[in-house]
Parts: structure tokens; C-alpha cells; sequence
């Protein structure tokens, strides 16, 4: 696997812990040294390493390689258990050449690095004591011998050493600090002086303003990232560059794949310590845990021509730059650009030629060479698509070089890669041969802009009149005046031409929306004639009362509906907190006794509105199968795994048939916020959707979709997968390439797959690394195409127009949550709509002075039934 993917990170430590296993020494030193050059370890990856080494170190020339190993591990992050082992080993050469003073630099190395730690580093001070005690003991003379000046000044040398460790460590806010000091009363002969005791003080008030803090990290959950960024806050405003760079480090061995966190340091270093090698130290370890930001890489070939480092070493740090696998195209330019900048101002310009100028322009050269080939084919963009880097190059050979024939040359190539269209191009152009050009070349360049510009022709065109204005000739006035003409004449008849098509476009929509709108009316017309018919045959056969007046009194889905509202027509409709299903496909005519038992059964059904104060403890749930047998025993076996079910209600059509969607009542408003976990849940091969009992009219914002819609860098997205891949099997491609959080198959409302898929990694390294690798993977004889996940903006409807007819224009509140359901159109035929005066008002079966009725002049609208509507009809 490391030789398809030498960054996959947990293979590195799964090979590694197989070597320790197999103790295989060699080759388990070698997998660790590979990982070194690639990634900065861990603490604990450091600590098994050194002591695996230890173990085998036993001459002079390896404990030299051990110390190599120790000098590499306390760069990588500052760590309290690795200065101490550090330290600990050195005791172990004490008796070499030098043994004494290479153990006591690398003490106070470890106390400048970690010595400040409040909670970890008392125990460093405690062992560079008690090796100066030890130091003590061995010094002192044999019992009953005087010692010689020698010895006595050299036991008081070790003495005040001694004292001067516990004066500073008393000095310094840590914890179980009082013990210290009661060892040090204990330890001296003399009292201690009165400025430790100042100093002692001092160092206890600060720590109890720093408890809160390590409390806080204490009870803290990993990353703790929130709590370490108040640490730092507090610590910012203290102003000590110790004690900030400490906390710094602390909150970067716990987050070191957070990028910003890396940015916030870097910049407090490169703005207030400005320390070549710590500055240098941290951008170099910043890049190598987040090599996929840019800005970090940025800011380290900054920081290192701020230090002066040498120009090979930029360069190839670099080079590095281009192969960190950014995820964006438009990293890539905005690494060469600040690489350009940075050879841009290595060139002397006074000097007409130069080393450093060939050099700048060959860079410029290969720059867009690279975004053409390298960036394109990967990202199928080149992520410049304005040509900022040619323009900086037209920019410096015009300005700097004195080169406007270069400078015209990128800018004409500029204009061929499409943006000769844009005003502001043609502007920008225009600006720099206006500073370092001529009048000649200016007026060119705004002849060929007014032919051209298809965005701001106007802009272009004014541009020109006001060159002429100042700088032309009579001849050229005119020239210009008839060239802008003629070009916005042809604009203004472009535009007329552009918009007479939309308008015949919306026309035609308009015809098509009135033709199925009429089809559909007439439609249902002849479905009334076809049981009038049938009714006047069953009147002439039983001698009995007619159709329309046994449907008249039988009907119970016709109600009257608030006050003065007119009779709401609910034939083929169900009715459930303002949701409106759509008509289900029409059915053959059933003979009488079956149509009977039908209406029976439409009367059974209770037509339960919804307590929207139950909002609260109520859930939504559709997309259900139609032929669920038994929805309510079903769902409540379900759902009684989140706790008691009050009441489940499923909504029928008025012919009995199950509708898909249902409400769940809870007793308690915790249980209906837990059942929301069963969202997308498969239940009889469909995926049930369970969202929150929420009324759009009052909440119009409210979305329950239940994935994010920006920017993931940690997640990918794959498309082109097969439609029989499963989760399991896309689980084993992308494993290979990290640790797998979440894998989300697509599918449509009925469950099949969609040939999608959404991979949530542990890191944004991990997803960057599996799109390097994955992207034009084959899977079962299909190409996959592998992203970051960053979804498109969902586009907003269209308001409508204000000129529009306003028969559509009905309230929302009419139709309920879920808009308008193809069974609300109006049951009147069209025949009857048409009115005889513009105030007359024809509404959900209340007719007003319509032409059928006018003769009778009646002063109280009628109400009028389906029979009614049928007679009527007849009669045309």
C-alpha cells in the first residue's frame, strides 16, 4: 500500500507496529525513518522509538546516534516526556570526557523549552535538582578529613548552584508549587531571602489565574480547541513570549492538522519574537502537517526570505509547494504568484539584463505552462481565468523593463483566451498603454474593445469619445462618434432582438400552461357527463330519487369551511394539517354495489385535523411504501424504541388507499427529537423521511434537509459509482487511504441508488491524499470521479411578475404547508367561470351573478352542489 500511497499515515503505523511485533529491528527502524521524512511524530510514536534504540545502544558511537534521535524528536513538538527521557539518558554519559556539562546544557535546554509548563514541568526541575544532589554527594570530603580550598570552594560552587535552581523554579507559576517551597525551607540552612519570598508570592497569585485554564483543559474532551484558544487569549494579554509560545506549542501537539491554528502562530512569531531558527522551525512543521494549504506555504517562503535564507532553498522549498497536493486550482496560482513576487523583487531593474530578470521571466513562462497542462488536466480548470499571472508579467515589463512590445504580445494572448468580451479587460489594458504606451496603441486598443465588449459597450464606448475629446483630430472625432454609434445601435437591437424572444418564450409557456389547464377542465367536464348519464339510466331504471341528489345528501367530504369561505369541494382530496396529496391515477368505473361499498368507506375514515400546539412532540414521516398493509401497527412497533407513543395518525385518500406519509405524537418532546434519528431509515425497500412537525406558513424558512451545503474539506464526493456497489464495498476502496468516519450512499425517494456517494475522513489530509488517489479509480468497470465535497448554491425561484394575470396569485395559507396539490384546482367547469362583470367572484364552488344564475338576480349567493354543477352543464 506505501508503494501506491507512501502519505497514507495509519499504514505507516500499522507497518510499524507489525514490525515491533515481529521484532524485526531493521527493518522496524527503517519503516520509522521513512515516516520521520515524511510526517513530524507523535510523542508517543518518539518515545517507542528511543526507547527500541536505548535497548540496542550499548558503544560510544551508538549512543551518539541515540542522541542524534533525541535532537530530532524535540523538533518535531515540544514535549515534556521527551526532554526528560532526553535528559535522563544524558546522566548515562556522566563519565565521559565532558559527561557533567553536556547533561547540565541539556537540562537547561529542556527548562528554556517545557520548564514553563504549568502542570509538567515541575518534574524537570525536580530531576536537574536531584542530579546537582547527586553531583553534591559525590563532591563531598571523607568523614572525619578537612577538605582542601580546593573542595571547599568547589562544595560551595555545587551549593549555590543547587540554590539557584530552587529560585527559579520558584519564580515560575506551577503546580503543587508550595511543596517546593517547603523542600527549599527544609533544604537551606539560611533563611530564605526576602526577594524569593516576593518572587514566590508573585508566582502563586499568576497560577491561580492559570488553574481556570488548566482546569478547563482538563475536563476537556480532545481537541480541546476552544479551550486552548482562551488559554492563549489570556496569555496574549499577559504579553510574556515564553509563556505564549509555550501555550502555543501545547495546543499544536493536540491539533496539529488545524491549519489556522498553525497561521496564528506563525504570524505572533514571524510580528514579535522574529527568532530566525524558532520562526524557520515552526513554518517548517506547519507545512509538513498541513501540506494542503496553501497559505501556510505562503507564508513560509515569506518568512524565509525575511530571514535571508539562501535562494536554492526557497526555490526547492518550492518545488515542494507544487507537489503538496493542493485541492483547489486556484492554490496553485496563488503559490506561483507569491513565488514570482518573491524572484520579482530579487531583479535589479536598473540593469537592462540580469540573471535574476532571465530567471523571473522563465519563471513567468513555466508559470503559465504549469496552470495550462498540469492544473487544467487535473481540476479541468486552469483556476486563473483571467490571466492574473500574464498580467503581472505585462505589468513588469511595461513598468519595470520598459518593454511594451512583451507587454502587448501577453496582453493580446490574454484577450484570445476568451476575455476580450469583458470591459474591464480591455480597460486594464487600455491603463497600462495609456502610463508606459502611446496615443496610437490607446486608440487601438478602444477601437478593437468597442467592437468587441459584449458586457459594458457603453463603458468602452464613452472611454473612446473622451481620448478624442482630449488628444484627437477632427478626423478621428468622427471616426470614433460613428463607430460607437453603429456598435450600440447594433447592441440596443441585439438586446430588443434577446428580449422579444424571452417575451415570446414566457408567451409560449403561458399558451401551454392555458392548453393543459383547459384539457384538464375539460376532462373533468366529461367525467360529470359520464355519471350523469349513469345516474339519469339508474333514475330510469328504480324510478327513484336521481344520482345527484342521493350524492348530495351523502357526500361528507363536502363542509362548509370558515366563515363566509364559500363550500371547499374536497372530492378526491384528504385533508390533514394543510397537506395536500396529489390525486392518485384514475381508475375504471366500479359497478353499483362495489361504488357503494367504496362511498361507505370513504364516510369511515376520520378526517382528523392536526394540534399544531403538538408541534413540539409530533414528527412527520413519509415517503412511505402505498402498500403498506398496516401503517399504525408498523410504525408504532417503530417508534416505541424512542419512547411512548400517544398516537399515530396515517392519512388515507377519501378512497381508502394509504397516502405514504403519517403523524407520530409522542408524550414526550425528547422522545420526537430522538425518532428524528430515524431519518432515512429503510423501511419495506424505501427510505422513511421523519422531519419535525413545523408549519412553513409561520417558519417559510424552515429546511429539514439534513446534510450540509458548503464546503467539507474533510469529506468527498463520488460520482460514476455502479449501481450495485455497496457501502461495504466503497468502505474497502476508501479505507485504504485513511479512516473512514461516514460513508452516505445516494438514493431517490424509492431507495434505488444513484450512482453517488458522500466519504467523510477524519481529516482534511486524509480526504486531499484520496482524491490524489481515487479520482479515475476503476469500480466494476466504472470511472469514478472523486472531489472535495462543496455542493452548488441551490438556485432561488423566481419571483413572479407583478404584471401577471392575478387568478394564481392566491394566498399560500389557501393551499396549506406543502404549496398547492393538483386536486385544488377548481372543480367549476371553465364554461361557468366567465363572469359578467369584473367584480363577480366565482370561488371554490360559491358562484356570484355568474351567467347560469343571473337571471334569477338573486341577492344572497347560492350554494351550489356537484349536481348542480352537472345540470348546468347538461344545458350548455
Amino acid at each position: 500500500k506505501l508503494s501506491i500511497n507512501a502519505f497514507d499515515y495509519n499504514c505507516h503505523l500499522d507497518l510499524i507496529k507489525l514490525l515491533r511485533q515481529e521484532g524485526e529491528l531493521v527493518k522496524l527502524r527503517r519503516a520509522r525513518q521513512k515516516m520521520s521524512e515524511l510526517f513530524p511524530l507523535t510523542e508517543e510514536i518518539w518515545l517507542d522509538w528511543l526507547k527500541d534504540e536505548i535497548k540496542m545502544a550499548s558503544e560510544s558511537s551508538e549512543r551518539e546516534e541515540v542522541y542524534e534521535l533525541f535532537e530530532r524528536a524535540v523538533k518535531d513538538y515540544i514535549c515534556p516526556e521527551i526532554w526528560l527521557e532526553y535528559a535522563q539518558y544524558s546522566i548515562g554519559g556522566i563519565g565521559q570526557e565532558g559527561g557533567i556539562e553536556k547533561v547540565r546544557s541539556i537540562f537547561e535546554r529542556a527548562l528554556t523549552a517545557v520548564g514553563l509548563h504549568v502542570t509538567k514541568g515541575t518534574a524537570l526541575w525536580e530531576a536537574y535538582r536531584e542530579f546537582e544532589n547527586a553531583i553534591l554527594e559525590t563532591a563531598q570530603p571523607a568523614p572525619g578529613s578537612v577538605p582542601s580550598p580546593e573542595q571547599q570552594q568547589m562544595l560551595c560552587s555545587q551549593l549555590e548552584k543547587i540554590h539557584t535552581l530552587f529560585r527559579r523554579q520558584l519564580g515560575i507559576p506551577l503546580l503543587d508549587m508550595e511543596a517546593s517551597y517547603a523542600e527549599y525551607e527544609e533544604w537551606s540552612e539560611d533563611p530564605i531571602p526576602e526577594p524569593i519570598i516576593k518572587n514566590y508570592k508573585k508566582a502563586l497569585q499568576q497560577l491561580e489565574k492559570c488553574k481556570p485554564y488548566e482546569e478547563a483543559l482538563l475536563g476537556a474532551e480532545t481537541p480541546k480547541l476552544a479551550e486552548y484558544q482562551a488559554y492563549i487569549d489570556f496569555e496574549m494579554k499577559a504579553g510574556d513570549p515564553a509563556r505564549i509560545q509555550l501555550i502555543y506549542e501545547r495546543a499544536l501537539a493536540e491539533n496539529c492538522l488545524v491549519p489556522d491554528l498553525w497561521a496564528r502562530y506563525n504570524q505572533y512569531l514571524d510580528r514579535q519574537l522574529r527568532v530566525k531558527e524558532l520562526v524557520l522551525s515552526a513554518h517548517d512543521r506547519a507545512v509538513r502537517n498541513c501540506p494542503w494549504t496553501v497559505g501556510l506555504w505562503i507564508r513560509y517562503l515569506l518568512a524565509m526570505e525575511r530571514h535571508r535564507v539562501d535562494h536554492g532553498m526557497i526555490s526547492e522549498m518550492f518545488e515542494k509547494a507544487l507537489n503538496a497536493g493542493f485541492i483547489q486550482a486556484t492554490d496553485y496560482v496563488e503559490i506561483w504568484q507569491a513565488y514570482l513576487d518573491y524572484l520579482r523583487r530579487r531583479v535589479d531593474f536598473t540593469q537592462d539584463s540580469s540573471k535574476e530578470l532571465e530567471e523571473l521571466r522563465s519563471a513567468f513562462a513555466r508559470a503559465v505552462e504549469y496552470l495550462k497542462q498540469e492544473v487544467e488536466e487535473r481540476f479541468s480548470e486552469s483556476g486563473d481565468p483571467s490571466c492574473t499571472i500574464m498580467q503581472n508579467w505585462a505589468r513588469v515589463e511595461a513598468r519595470l523593463c520598459n518593454n511594451m512590445q512583451k507587454a502587448r504580445e501577453l496582453w493580446d494572448n490574454i484577450m484570445t483566451k476568451g476575455n476580450a468580451k469583458y470591459a474591464n479587460m480591455w480597460l486594464e489594458y487600455y491603463n497600462l498603454e495609456r502610463a508606459h504606451g502611446d496615443t496610437q496603441h490607446c486608440r487601438k486598443a478602444l477601437h478593437r474593445a468597442v467592437q468587441c465588449t459584449s458586457d459594458y459597450p457603453e463603458h468602452v464606448c464613452e472611454v473612446l469619445l473622451t481620448l478624442e475629446r482630449i488628444e484627437g483630430t477632427l478626423e478621428d472625432w468622427d471616426a470614433a462618434v460613428q463607430k460607437t454609434e453603429n456598435r450600440l445601435a447594433r447592441v440596443n437591437e441585439q438586446r430588443a432582438k434577446a428580449a422579444e424572444k424571452e417575451a415570446a418564450l414566457a408567451k409560449q409557456e403561458e399558451e401551454k400552461a392555458e392548453q393543459r389547464k383547459q384539457a384538464r377542465a375539460e376532462k373533468k367536464a366529461s367525467k360529470k357527463a359520464k355519471k350523469t348519464r349513469a345516474g339519469d339510466k339508474r333514475k330510469a331504471d328504480d324510478d327513484d330519487e336521481g344520482e345527484w341528489g342521493q350524492e348530495e345528501e351523502e357526500q361528507p367530504s363536502k363542509r362548509h369551511k370558515g366563515d363566509g369561505d364559500g363550500v371547499l369541494l374536497e372530492e378526491d382530496m384528504e385533508v390533514e394539517t394543510g397537506l395536500f396529496g396529489r390525486s392518485g391515477p384514475e381508475k375504471p368505473a366500479l359497478p353499483a354495489n362495489q361504488k357503494e361499498k367504496a362511498s361507505t368507506s370513504r364516510r369511515d375514515i376520520p378526517k382528523v385535523l392536526h394540534d399544531s400546539s403538538k408541534d413540539s412532540v409530533t414528527v412527520f414521516v413519509s415517503n412511505l411504501s402505498y402498500s403498506m398493509a398496516d401503517p399504525e401497527g408498523k410504525l408504532k412497533e417503530l417508534f416505541e424504541s424512542c419512547g411512548e407513543v400517544v398516537e399515530i395518525r396515517p392519512v388515507f385518500s377519501n378512497k381508502g388507499t394509504f397516502r405514504g406519509y403519517c403523524y407520530v405524537e409522542f408524550k414526550e418532546e425528547k422522545s420526537a427529537l430522538q425518532a428524528l434519528g430515524l431519518d432515512r431509515k429503510v423501511v419495506e425497500g424505501r427510505p422513511m423521511f421523519v422531519s419535525p412537525c413545523v408549519d412553513k406558513n409561520k417558519n417559510p424558512d424552515f429546511k429539514v434537509f439534513r446534510y450540509s451545503t458548503t464546503l467539507e474539506k474533510h469529506k468527498l464526493f463520488i460520482s460514476g459509482l455502479p449501481f450495485s456497489c455497496t457501502k461495504e464495498e466503497l468502505e474497502d476502496v476508501c479505507k485504504a487511504h485513511g479512516n473512514v468516519k461516514d460513508i452516505r450512499l445516494v438514493t431517490n425517494r424509492a431507495g434505488k441508488p444513484k450512482g453517488l456517494a458522500y466519504v467523510e475522513y477524519e481529516n482534511e489530509a486524509q480526504a486531499s491524499q484520496a482524491v490524489l488517489k481515487m479520482d479515475g479509480l476503476t469500480v466494476k468497470e466504472h470511472v469514478i470521479k472523486v472531489a472535495i465535497s462543496n455542493p452548488p448554491l441551490r438556485k432561488l425561484p423566481d419571483k413572479p411578475e407583478a404584471g401577471r394575470a392575478s387568478q394564481f396569485a392566491v394566498p399560500r395559507q389557501i393551499y396549506g404547508a406543502r404549496g398547492k396539490g393538483r386536486t385544488q384546482l377548481s372543480m367549476m367547469p371553465r364554461a361557468l367561470q366567465r363572469q359578467s362583470n369584473p367584480g363577480a367572484k366565482a370561488e371554490n364552488g360559491m358562484v356570484q351573478n355568474s351567467p347560469a344564475t343571473s337571471s334569477g338576480a338573486p341577492e344572497e349567493p347560492k350554494k351550489m352542489s356537484n349536481a348542480d354543477f352537472a345540470k348546468m352543464l347538461l344545458k350548455k
